[in-house]
């Protein structure tokens, strides 16, 4: 038994090496640099592991790629900005059927936003942020050990659904510090291998890899199908079934707190630490596979509830989803700006179920200059 002081990002790289990465390739971009660093400290002593620092975050997305096709467990980290800047190649991936993993540790945005700050604002666009139709598969820990777990969950579920799954994470986790035990479960994990041959070792049935459709079956596999909807939804439907099967393998969340309250509060990530002191007065759902939505364990949870309250650290992006899922209206309480505190989670709460409006109370403009906040305060 081995306890040490362990940081999250740390852990996200300790889980990757724990379900056989061996490739990384990233650009730096707080808060998730901590994960480059430790990845290139590794591999210039284990030459087994190849670590590729890019000259950005589209290079990064699609080296791993590159290398997954070639054999290799792969990933990247980045933040949002970064994130952005790889959609397109998360859609090729999508497309293609390309086993990797992305890890996102969001901070405030849009665009370069608050480098320093924490976020949640990217839940729909790991769904929804590259052209056309997929079904992701994304998960959001809130601790260290959970992360090392989780990481390892999202390369087997890569694998099984030879898709790139992402993992959330938010500043605050990812530079979480607790003293934590990771040989003990990287010892008893089931680490999933690898099904498909690399490239050049293929034999039997083409592999295409075009971006466009193509026909990848029968007489006519390896021409364009641009034109032909039958074969589209046949890639596509295909797809799509074989990444619920496997997430529904994956279906993680808590259910916790006082669970006979009368008032169910749904967060995630950094949010649901926060709140935590709060576990007297309310009881918690949270997700921690993202996507697909929980759809069905949350609808089973949510009826026992007079009110649903979700918290979290965006607009009210989760809030939607549950909406759509439970079909009745939730209270939202938004933490914007990097401000994740239990005060402004308790204000919000008491705010929203006294009948009030999600959005806080805006204070006016400094008549002053403001002196610069301490970092996680805001």
């Amino acid at each position: 038994m081995t306890r040490k002081l362990t940081q999250g990002n740390e852990a996200v790289f300790r889980g990757a090496l724990a379900a056989g990465a061996s490739y990384y390739a990233g650009y730096p971009i707080s808060p998730s640099t901590e994960i480059l660093n430790i990845a290139s400290g590794h591999a210039a002593d284990h030459p087994e592991f190849r670590f590729l620092q890019a000259e950005d975050e589209i290079a990064s997305a699609n080296a791993i790629i590159g290398a997954s096709l070639a054999g290799a467990k792969a990933f990247t980290a980045t933040s949002g900005p970064g994130f952005s800047l790889m959609q397109e190649a998360v859609g090729y991936a999508q497309k293609v059927g390309v086993p990797c993993v992305f890890v996102n540790v969001m901070r405030v945005g849009p665009a370069t936003g608050m480098p320093t700050m924490p976020g949640q604002g990217d839940i729909m666009q790991v769904k929804w942020g590259s052209t056309g139709d997929y079904t992701p598969i994304a998960f959001y820990p809130n601790g260290v050990e959970e992360a090392f777990r989780v990481t390892i969950d999202a390369f087997n579920a890569a694998e099984e659904s030879r898709s790139p799954v992402v993992i959330l994470s938010d500043t605050f986790v990812a530079h979480l510090n607790e003293v934590v035990d990771l040989d003990e479960p990287a010892a008893s994990v089931q680490v999933r291998g690898r099904d498909l041959a690399p490239l050049g070792e293929f034999t039997g049935q083409p592999r295409f890899f075009a971006g466009v459709l193509m026909y990848e079956h029968g007489p006519n596999a390896g021409e364009p199908a641009t034109a032909d909807a039958d074969e589209y939804l046949r890639q596509f439907y295909e797809a799509k079934h074989r990444h619920v099967e496997v997430a529904n393998r994956y279906a993680q969340y808590e259910h916790g707190w006082n669970v006979d309250a009368e008032v169910l509060v749904i967060c995630y990530g950094i949010v649901s630490r926060v709140a935590a002191p709060l576990r007297e007065e309310f009881a918690l759902f949270r997700p921690i596979r993202i996507h697909p939505m929980l759809a069905d364990e949350l609808t089973a949870i949510a009826d026992r509830y007079r009110e649903v309250v979700v918290v979290e650290a965006n607009d009210g992006q989760y809030a939607d989803l549950v909406e759509l899922a439970i079909h009745r209206p939730v209270k939202r309480v938004p933490l914007l700006g990097g401000r994740i505190s239990l005060e402004a989670v308790r204000e919000g709460i008491d705010r929203v179920l006294g009948g009030g409006p999600s959005e806080p109370p805006i204070p006016p403009e400094p008549t002053e200059h403001q002196p610069r906040a301490p970092l996680g305060v805001g």
